[in-house]
């Protein structure tokens, strides 16, 4: 079986002297991990598309025990990124999340959607570090069947002023019926309502103050954390430059 599918690189490993492991993240066909016979060969045809943070198209087909890339062409490479190391852990931080997060065999187009404007953003630097990263963590866990309920407390049916968002319950409360959670004020909780409910081509479109922004990231990544239970070594690296 042979597929075509656009693609972006997620994460590049050397075999032998010459052929690469890239894992793919693909809008038809979820996350892949093929061969790349002779990629890392510097004439090769696929070796500039096969390194990692590109996004290209590709033509993959099935062996009897593995996938294998038999044609690769880059669209964007992203060069922007490589030269901050800040960008660059947390471009890497977005791929760890799509390979823990997108399901192997479907369609992830919106995944793939998300984490090319990401980096675009964050390549031009449209949006800051913290607003990108809140979204890409907020907007991938809807994706993947943890979209929080910012609805109204459940007990008093209150929606809006300062609220307490369970981390661990993926809900909101008001102040008097929580029992633990993230203290989140009405501008904070409109924008995760945003990203939630918005369409992908609008959930960049708002802006908060740094200090409501500094407070959508802790608690968006603090969610993602919680409800995923995974440990990320890309966002330890990123949180420690």
């Amino acid at each position: 079986m042979r597929m075509s599918t656009d693609a972006l690189v997620l994460k590049v490993t050397d075999t032998g002297e010459s052929d690469r492991l890239v894992t793919l993240l693909t809008s038809e066909y979820g996350v892949l991990r093929a061969f790349a016979n002779r990629a890392k060969k510097i004439n090769s045809k696929m070796h500039g598309a096969t390194q990692s943070l590109c996004y290209g198209d590709f033509s993959v087909y099935k062996s009897r025990d593995s996938y294998i890339v038999d044609d690769a062409v880059a669209k964007e490479v992203f060069f922007g990124l490589r030269g901050d190391i800040e960008k660059l852990a947390l471009a890497q931080y977005f791929c760890s999340l799509a390979s823990e997060l997108v399901p192997e065999m479907e369609p992830a187009r919106d995944y793939l959607r998300v984490i090319l404007n990401s980096m675009h953003f964050l390549e031009k630097s449209k949006r800051s570090n913290d607003f990108l990263k809140a979204v890409t963590e907020l907007k991938f866990m809807v994706f993947s069947g943890f979209m929080p309920d910012l609805t109204a407390c459940p007990h008093c049916g209150e929606t809006d002023g300062d609220m307490i968002f369970s981390i661990a319950d993926g809900c909101i409360y008001c102040k008097s019926s929580a029992r633990s959670g993230e203290r989140i004020n009405s501008t904070v909780l409109a924008a995760m309502r945003h990203v939630c409910a918005s369409p992908i081509e609008k959930i960049y479109s708002f802006s908060l103050p740094t200090t409501d922004e500094k407070r959508f990231a802790q608690v968006c990544e603090r969610f993602l954390l919680s409800q995923t239970g995974k440990r990320f070594k890309t966002l330890e690296f990123y949180k420690s430059l």
